[in-house]
């Protein structure tokens, strides 16, 4: 029995029924119309980028039928009874309700959109963005409204993503965030690079500011209250990150850790309950670098432990390695990414660490569609060994970061990624790859 149709529930009830065939059968109960979908995807239906919603599905209800899954969709889990070894369904469309039996029980019920506690944030036009569902209602709203005004709310990831779309689709846009800066997953000088781009691109930004009420009208949402102020706004969007979705397994007794999302073993089994297993973004994970568990929800590590789930509650015996915080997105033209620790998390942390900052091209810097970029590489100072990365630049700067994740990952020293063996052309970098530039400056900080 598998709770939630998306990447890891799906791709647990996959990977299962392709190893144990006809000997197992996989139930998929999900209380969307959808499964197996791209949420990274709206910000770009919204812009116009993709065709949506069908678009973004990579595998629909009925291709995983004829694959040999029975899923039932409009079917939502109202409850976990761990000790009968039952799950109860209420149907989307009746309300009716059944209890249903299993062997095995994988809860893959994703992460739900933060909105904040204050007066209106439930009124008509306020978007939270996480599923295909919630992207329709937003497409809806701009369509049927057809908005002149968007205030964004929170300028992380999906905050400055979802920004971009609203000024593309031709709306005077507002991003409203209570950092200092854009992107608090980076340094705050480099979040200023950020900043500066989209304002560049005629969004505003207010910064250094809390929202305090949404205001609205027998239409809907009509302003935000922030800092004092009034934002006036025709639609908007919340993209404050992500909780765990698991108040059906808290009820359930299953363990829960400081960020809300299930704790599970390396094999994505739910400790003390056998045959019970989490995955997605409702679990906490380890992180290699941290050395704690964090809560880190991608659709890369979705697939990756739906993948582990389905392999072990079939007889295999995978485990999931843990995560390094590699993340990546772009806003206009300026591409971001980071991974490990920044250098004030490093010091929050209590870390004794050294960073170096270098300014540098995507390319040879004589070789045309050279493309400026900022690297910056944080390790400890006795060890040498690589703690973080921050890279932001124009095309062909972001995917970079990939070098650094695979260093941390192998908890390499800096040094040693100063003598990696990596590709040179002048067409896609200078002689000493811009990493390893980094790396020698690091050096000499650290020396």
């Amino acid at each position: 029995m598998v709770i939630g149709g998306d990447a890891a529930g799906m791709s647990a009830a996959s990977t299962a029924k392709r190893r144990a065939g006809d000997d197992l059968e996989v139930i998929v109960l999900e209380r969307t119309a959808w499964t197996s979908y791209s949420a990274c995807g709206i910000p770009y239906w919204v812009a116009g980028d993709v065709a949506g919603p069908e678009g973004l599905v990579a595998r629909s209800p009925e291709q995983h039928r004829e694959r040999g899954l029975d899923v039932r969709v409009g079917a939502e889990v109202t409850a976990i009874d761990t000790a009968d070894r039952t799950v109860t369904v209420r149907s989307v469309d009746d309300g009716s309700e059944q209890a249903l039996g299993f062997d095995q029980l994988l809860v893959a019920t994703g992460a739900e959109p933060m909105r904040p506690d204050v007066p209106g944030s439930d009124a008509p036009g306020v978007h939270g963005v996480q599923t295909l569902d919630d992207g329709c209602r937003l497409i809806a709203s701009l369509t049927r409204r057809a908005p002149r005004r968007a205030v964004v709310v929170g300028a992380g990831y999906i905050g400055i993503e979802m920004a971009e779309a609203c000024k593309r689709r031709g709306l005077e846009t507002t991003v409203i965030d209570k950092a200092a800066e854009p992107m608090g997953t980076l340094d705050p000088d480099l979040g200023r690079q950020v900043h500066e781009a989209m304002e560049l691109m005629g969004i505003g930004v207010v910064t250094g500011t809390t929202v305090e009420a949404f205001e609205s009208d027998a239409d809907g949402v009509t302003g935000v209250v922030a800092g004092g102020r009034t934002y006036a706004a025709d639609v908007v969007i919340l993209g404050l990150g992500v909780r765990p979705r698991t108040p059906l397994a808290r009820a359930a007794g299953l363990p829960l850790g400081a960020f809300g999302g299930v704790r599970v073993e390396p094999s994505m089994a739910v400790p003390g309950l056998d045959g019970v297993w989490a995955a997605g973004d409702c679990v906490e994970v380890w992180d290699r670098v941290r050395e704690a568990f964090v809560y880190v929800p991608l659709g890369t590590h979705a697939n990756k432990q739906g993948r582990i789930a389905g392999m072990n509650l079939s007889g295999g015996h995978e485990v999931f390695q843990g995560v390094v915080g590699t993340a990546v997105t772009k806003v206009c033209e300026l591409e971001v990414a980071r991974t490990g620790l920044t250098q004030g998390q490093a010091d929050a942390m209590g870390h004794d660490a050294v960073s170096a900052t270098i300014e540098t091209t995507t390319r040879a810097g004589y070789f045309p569609g050279a493309q400026p970029m900022t690297v910056r590489l944080t390790a400890e100072p006795y060890s040498g060994r690589l703690l973080g990365a921050q890279i932001i630049g124009k095309e062909g700067s972001a995917i970079r970061i990939d070098t650094c994740a695979t260093a941390l990952w192998s908890r390499m020293c800096v040094q040693e990624l100063v003598d990696l063996d990596l590709a040179y052309a002048p067409p896609f970098s200078s002689t000493w790859d811009p990493i390893q530039v980094a790396a020698r400056s690091l050096l000499g900080e650290l020396r």
